[in-house]
C-alpha cells in the first residue's frame, strides 16, 4: 500500500494568484530547487483524518496553526507512488516568521555522526507559473486546480 500524505496549498489573490511553497532541509535539498519545492505537508496513518493530518503538518513545517476553512483539492499520485490529498485556503502569511520542526540524520554519511536539519529550510510565495517550475512535478496538477478554484470555474 502506498505512503499518503496530506498537505495544504496556501494561496493569496493581489495582482496575481500566488501560493507557498516549502523547499526541504536537509542535505539532499541544499543544491536542489527546480522540481524540488512543495506544498506544506507529510504522511499520515490510513485511519487519520487527512485534513486533521494537512493542519498538523502545516503546524510542524511552518510553525502556524490555521483555523481558516480548507477547501478540498483531491488527491494526486507522485512519481514514487506516495499519494497526496491536498486542501486549499486563502491567507497571507510572512514567510520570515517560518519555524520549522527538525529531524536528525547520521551527516556526512557513515561518518557515525548525528546532525540536526530543519524539516523545511524555507518558504517562499511564488507566482503560479513560477511555482509550477519549482514544485515536485507529481503536484502540478493541484495547481491547476487551484487555479481552476481561484477563478470561480
Amino acid at each position: 500500500m502506498p505512503s499518503k500524505s496530506a498537505g495544504i496549498i496556501a494561496y493569496r489573490k493581489g495582482r496575481r494568484l500566488e501560493v507557498l511553497l516549502v523547499h526541504p532541509g536537509g542535505p539532499f535539498w541544499r543544491n536542489k530547487d527546480l522540481g524540488a519545492w512543495s506544498i506544506p505537508k507529510g504522511e499520515y496513518a490510513g485511519e487519520e483524518d487527512a485534513e486533521i493530518a494537512a493542519r498538523r503538518e502545516f503546524a510542524e513545517e511552518l510553525g502556524l496553526e490555521l483555523s481558516v476553512p480548507l477547501i478540498a483539492l483531491g488527491e494526486v499520485r507522485q512519481r514514487g507512488g506516495k499519494l497526496v490529498t491536498a486542501f486549499a485556503a486563502e491567507f497571507d502569511i510572512d514567510t520570515r516568521s517560518m519555524r520549522s520542526n527538525t529531524f536528525e540524520i547520521e551527516w556526512p554519511p557513515r561518518s557515525g555522526k548525528r546532525q540536526t536539519f530543519p524539516e523545511v529550510d524555507r518558504a517562499e510565495w511564488f507566482a503560479l507559473e513560477e511555482a509550477k517550475e519549482r514544485i515536485n512535478a507529481g503536484q502540478r496538477p493541484l495547481l491547476d486546480r487551484l487555479k481552476r478554484l481561484a477563478s470561480g470555474e
